[in-house]
């Protein structure tokens, strides 16, 4: 999200946005409360109007992209462009996939373990990209790729194990099923996530989009799909909709979903605030901090059930997004010492996952 230059008026308010440690606990909350906050949507036993939910979500940030451009908050966003929304589409099909594969992911599988098998996506991303594009990847990558997938096992054994055991709310049966559905999820996820990034990478290049037009047009696009996928999908009887929207809870919900919606446009503002006041260093590895937080988040708030295995996977899911980020700063500064040539002028650019 780009906004218009120049700090707000006044000593208080210039001194806070130029707080690199405010902007540090501003990205760190901002994700955490997204996660959060659509794991207490998607979790409900009895929720199964996702597609609405997410149509909610790209409405509110659809809007609260026009009204920052209408009131001069959003400084790049172009007029709209039938060709670059036609070229644009295949992509928000992918986009659809992601989020909703991800929702239902969340729904079916606890915090921890959905942020652990989040991490599979940087390694599908990777050799997309070496496949695409030429990217190196390092025998340090590798090693936090190892760590990946080792983390991911764990967790995915430490699950599995728990629910034998009935540690999780639902008897074993039942626990061992919404498992299987979630790993399935998870893994239609990374599938689409990596297709979306790498795709969408291609795309933004050719047409020059900033990060607001990409937004813009991720959600201008996807709210017809998911509607149509909601109103022929899902069930709109008065019965079910009391049944996901319970008046003791209904209002929360609600304010949830708006949260949610403006929570990517919160995100992406606190990316960009991180990164300009401290270093893109620095925000590499905060973004690699940030996940023990957010699992812990999962066993306190969600009650994710606390065994050795899924501590141990946890651990070395941190431990492997140390090294990731490190390895791509190692990588960054390798790339600045390097002489530029003729034949080479263009930089990577890292991709947030």
């Amino acid at each position: 999200m780009t906004v218009a230059n120049g700090p707000p008026s006044g000593s208080a308010s210039a001194g806070l946005i130029s707080n690199s440690n405010a902007s540090i606990l501003a990205y760190c909350v901002a994700s955490i409360s997204m996660t959060a906050v659509n794991k207490y949507i998607f979790s409900g036993g009895s929720w199964n109007l996702t597609f609405f939910c997410l149509t909610v979500q790209s409405v509110v940030c659809l809007v609260a992209v026009m009204i920052g451009k209408r009131f001069g908050m959003v400084t790049t966003l172009a007029a709209y462009d039938s060709l670059k929304a036609k070229k644009w589409f295949p992509l928000s099909i992918l986009l659809v996939g992601m989020i909703y594969s991800g929702a239902k992911s969340l729904q079916y599988l606890s915090v921890p373990v959905y942020t652990i098998f989040k991490n599979l996506t940087i390694i599908v991303i990777a050799y997309g990209e070496n496949v695409f594009f030429g990217t190196k990847v390092s025998r340090i990558i590798l090693l936090s790729f190892g760590l990946m997938v080792l983390s991911s096992v764990i967790a995915a054994w430490a699950d599995i194990q728990a629910a034998i055991n009935g540690l999780h709310a639902a008897d074993a049966t039942t626990a061992t099923a919404q498992l299987t559905a979630g790993y399935t999820w998870m893994g239609i996820n990374v599938f689409c996530t990596s297709a979306f990034l790498i795709g969408s990478r291609k795309v933004m290049k050719q047409y020059n989009f900033s990060d607001v037009d990409t937004m813009f047009y991720n959600n201008l696009l996807s709210i017809p799909v998911l509607v149509v996928a909601s109103l022929f999908l899902e069930d709109w009887s008065h019965e079910n909709v009391v049944r996901n929207f319970p008046p003791e809870t209904r209002t929360v919900l609600i304010i949830s979903m708006i949260y949610s919606g403006l929570g990517t446009i919160f995100i992406s503002y606190t990316t960009a605030w991180c990164i300009r006041v401290t270093s893109s260093t620095t925000y590499s590895m905060v973004g690699a901090l940030n996940k023990l937080p957010m699992a812990v988040t999962g066993f306190i708030f969600f009650g994710a059930p606390v065994t050795l295995g899924s501590v141990s996977a946890v651990f070395i899911a941190f431990i492997s997004g140390i090294v990731y980020a490190w390895a791509k700063v190692m990588q960054s500064e390798k790339a600045k010492l390097a002489l530029p040539t003729t034949n080479s002028t263009n930089t990577e650019k890292d991709m947030k996952v």
